[in-house]
């Protein structure tokens, strides 16, 4: 397991990507799991969102939200530098 965990709900926008290969390739620090349910309901069909060690980022496209994956992923490895 990741010192950095992203969680993506499976009905989530957010898996129009690969989004568990391009993370975890890209930061073989963070452990991305997809659930059924990450009982935020709703919210999965308004926005693409995410939550990164439980704090929810979402954006208007998943493209950006996945950019917001990847800052948010560097805020919490900075902490461990």
């Amino acid at each position: 397991m990741g010192i950095v965990v992203v969680e993506i709900c499976d009905s989530n926008l957010m898996n129009t990507f690969d989004i568990e290969t391009l993370i975890e390739s890209e930061y073989p620090e963070v452990a991305v799991l997809i659930s059924d349910c990450l009982s935020f309901c709703g919210l999965c069909r308004l926005k693409p969102y995410s939550l990164v060690n439980n704090r929810r980022i979402h954006g208007k496209t998943p493209k950006e939200t996945l950019d917001k994956i990847r800052t948010a992923i560097e805020e919490e490895l900075a902490v461990f530098e």
